[in-house]
């Protein structure tokens, strides 16, 4: 911005051209000049200067004026930026979404199923009653013949009578953990077989050692030894 002289400056431009040329005094109309022919070019020279500064004042408005309408160009760097910068964001959106997606889809696919449409729980992990120690898995009461459902993806890797444990299928999930499904009157499905969640794999009964028809569920991480089927349950999202 063009910096204009100060009214007092102008005022000293034209003291010193009074002094050049003469004296001024002051009347009702106005200033007069005292002297001659000197002074009047020392008042010419006064003008000059003041119309001058006028002029300057008038433009350096107007450049002001432009400059506060908004008008200026916009940097072309802070415009790559800024593009940059909301590239960045859509593509960290992106990534968030496809995790969520993904972990979304692994809960449902880990969700396990009850294995029984109708059922009462009769008997409970670590219990102590006709077995010949703690009761090692969850017992689900239902009618001879109700459908025993698969709790979730796995392989079938062992079927056939077991002694105390009746008919019995074993499906090894694909966490390594086995669910042995006990005391069935029927089996529906072989080694080998690859069950899904819900799929129907034989139907309760009363075989091996029992009281009356139910089925007896345990639950072996890592074909190890048993855990609570209760605890398990609730950790795939599902209350018995």
């Amino acid at each position: 911005m063009v910096r204009l002289p100060s009214l007092p400056l102008v005022a000293g431009v034209a003291v010193l051209a009074v002094s050049a040329g003469g004296a001024v005094t002051a009347s009702g109309s106005g200033v007069t000049m005292a002297s001659s022919g000197s002074a009047v070019e020392a008042t010419q020279a006064i003008g000059s200067v003041a119309g001058q500064a006028i002029s300057r004042r008038g433009v350096v408005v107007s450049r002001d004026h432009v400059r506060d309408s908004g008008e200026e160009e916009t940097d072309p760097e802070l415009i790559a930026l800024a593009e940059k910068q909301m590239a960045e964001r859509a593509a960290k959106l992106e990534e968030m979404r496809k995790a969520a997606e993904k972990q979304a889809a692994k809960i449902k696919e880990n969700k396990w199923v009850l294995p029984l449409a109708h059922y009462g729980i009769t008997a409970t992990f670590g219990q102590y009653g006709l077995w010949a120690s703690y009761h090692t898995g969850l017992d689900f009461n239902g009618d001879s013949g109700d459908p025993i459902l698969a709790i979730a993806n796995g392989t079938v890797t062992e079927t056939g009578y077991d002694g105390a444990y009746g008919n019995k299928t074993v499906v090894t999930l694909d966490d390594g953990t086995e669910i042995w499904y006990c005391h069935q009157t029927a089996i529906y499905v072989s080694v080998g077989d690859r069950v899904t969640g819900g799929e129907n794999i034989g139907t309760v009964g009363a075989t091996g050692n029992v009281t009356g028809s139910h089925l007896h569920l345990e639950v072996r991480p890592g074909g190890g030894g048993p855990v609570d089927p209760f605890q398990a349950f609730v950790e795939h999202g599902i209350v018995p």
